[in-house]
């Protein structure tokens, strides 16, 4: 059964999508930690982050850094921070956290934010790519 993450890659789910390649897709939170929050993910579907090969783990954490600069410029933050869980959803995901407080790198402390905001802040983060 396809996860969630594989569902929002086909278009079977919507999410504010900021950027695509032909082996990764990265789009915004929808649960974030701070505005600007964003996932990057592998299109195939794998588990574990160290069960990904060296050349698909080098290059997610490749296409990760090059999301993770345009979010630096389009989102006022300190720092993006990077943390990989994956408890969640059994698909690898790079969390990419703008952040200008620890608090925001805890998992406790949300944001909300209206559709509105998620889609000018993707926009602002494709803008730098």
């Amino acid at each position: 059964m396809a996860t969630l993450f594989t569902k929002i890659i086909n278009g079977e789910i919507p999410c504010y999508k900021v950027a695509e390649d032909e082996n990764h897709f990265a789009f915004l939170d929808i649960n974030p930690n701070a505005k600007g929050h964003t996932l990057c993910i592998p299109k195939k579907e794998t588990d574990k982050l160290f069960d990904l090969d060296e050349e698909a783990y080098t290059g997610l954490m490749a296409f990760s850094r090059k999301v993770a600069l345009a979010l630096e410029k389009a989102v006022s933050c300190k720092r993006v921070g990077v943390a990989v869980v994956g408890l969640e959803v059994p698909h690898v995901h790079v969390h990419l956290i703008p952040l200008n407080e620890m608090k925001e790198m805890t998992f406790q402390h949300k944001v909300s934010m209206d559709r509105e905001e998620f889609e000018a802040i993707a926009s602002k983060i494709r803008e730098q790519l």
